[in-house]
């Protein structure tokens, strides 16, 4: 049984809590896009951890945790990674990495890092993690493949000529040092040393896993809304946040993916540049974000303070109808305890019409909010375990949403704890 865990907005929508507390029924997590460029957020007996590149599954002994070869692989960060969680009392995690994966190399990181500054006022607001330029190589074929590290020969040639074309783009639009082949040539073979225990051929792996009858749980990073396709292009990232590029960046049949989790945020929140139409500014935006999340609502990665906005059902409609969801986890829904009343935008005013439906960025950049005003619960609400114990107000909110989201809302989360879920 495979089921996916993908977010249905901008990101930040508390999947890692999702993907902790359903890796317990997990035999395998898999990681099938992005990079170390988004976290998950996870609290549970070992303390708060912000993982980036490892599958939210790591801290079960009996869960088997995949890179897929859709991630852009920074092997020196993984394995850091790994240390960083074991040293704090977690046992040491079973991980597999796709012999498909392609690996993030340090020059992605700097021409990423140079490409901003170069744009100066014009960036994407990257997170500088080299996951444009990664994806660029991956599609222009000029990556590596963790395979190609077992072949020398080949990798020096490959490793020659590749620095022959990085250098020139370092040299005259840069006007930064250039690459050392030599250098780059010994890193690869130190990155093989410590990345060779854990190569595996996924897909046949995982072939044999859904023959056995496992249960794999695909996590997806960041959410619907920053999808290259079908997000709020060009603001968006470089590898596909759908479900369906599940099974591609894990290497299974699409029809294996049986359950689709798209995970929904109670308000708002955003991460970096782009159309966002239920954003809020000044003094009400510093509210829920001091109250949001777990310690405010700051960038898992980069501590950025996130941008905020009440509700969007127009955006997470269209979020989980591309994510395929089959059902919905609403979350942080204890922070808005605090609101007399809740706005929920249902339409998109463009050029005086109103639509229920999820334009083209050209479009949404002219989008004004229509909203519904739905009465507050006031009263804290974590501590509650069942969904009728939950104040009148509180259900109504969460059965209003789901009415709009035309999905089933299943889970209902009051807490950042593991446990702190209501299952519906």
């Amino acid at each position: 049984m495979v089921k996916a865990i993908v977010g249905a907005n901008w990101g930040d929508e508390g999947k890692g809590k999702i993907t902790d507390m359903l890796g317990q029924e997990a035999d395998i997590i898999v990681r099938f896009q992005g990079g170390s460029n988004a976290g998950h957020t996870i609290i549970n007996k070992y303390g708060k951890f912000a993982l980036h590149l490892l599958p939210s599954g790591v801290f079960y002994d009996h869960t088997t945790s995949i890179i897929g070869n859709g991630v852009a692989l920074n092997i020196p960060y993984l394995f850091k990674e790994v240390q960083s969680i074991v040293d704090r009392g977690v046992p040491m995690p079973k991980i597999l990495v796709s012999d498909r994966a392609q690996i993030m190399m340090p020059y992605h990181i700097l021409f990423d890092q140079y490409e901003e500054e170069r744009l100066g006022g014009k960036s994407f607001g990257s997170t500088k993690s080299g996951i444009a330029p990664f994806y660029s190589d991956k599609y222009a074929k000029i990556g590596f493949q963790v395979s190609e590290l077992f072949e020398e020969e080949a990798l020096r040639e490959k490793v020659d000529r590749v620095c022959e074309m990085k250098n020139i783009i370092l040299e005259h639009m840069y006007h930064k040092p250039l690459i050392n082949p030599d250098e780059l040539f010994n890193l690869l073979l130190d990155y093989k040393k410590v990345v060779e225990p854990y190569v595996c051929d996924v897909a046949a792996y995982l072939h044999q896993a859904m023959k056995e009858g496992k249960n794999i749980l695909l996590e997806g990073q960041l959410g619907a809304l920053k999808d290259p396709d079908f997000g709020i292009y060009p603001m968006v990232t470089s590898s596909s946040t759908l479900a369906s590029y599940g099974a591609i960046g894990a290497g299974i049949p699409a029809y294996e993916i049986k359950n689709i989790i798209a995970v929904a945020k109670a308000y708002s929140s955003a991460v970096g540049a782009g159309e966002f139409v239920s954003e809020i500014f000044g003094d009400e935006a510093d509210e829920l974000r001091r109250r949001g999340g777990d310690g405010g609502e700051y960038g898992a990665t980069t501590g950025r303070p996130r941008r905020m906005g009440w509700f969007d059902a127009v955006a997470t409609r269209y979020g989980c109808r591309m994510q395929g969801a089959t059902e919905v986890a609403l979350t942080v829904l204890d922070v808005l305890g605090y609101l007399d009343e809740l706005p929920v935008c249902v339409g998109y005013e463009i050029d005086g019409v109103v639509t229920k439906d999820f334009p083209t960025t050209v479009k949404l950049a002219k989008a004004k909010p229509v909203y519904e005003v739905l009465p507050g619960w006031k009263q804290e609400i974590r501590g509650i375990t069942k969904y009728e114990d939950l104040p009148e107000n509180c259900r109504k909110y969460i059965e209003f949403i789901e009415k709009e989201l035309e999905v089933p809302i299943t889970m209902v989360s009051n807490g950042p704890g593991r446990d702190e879920i209501i299952k519906r």
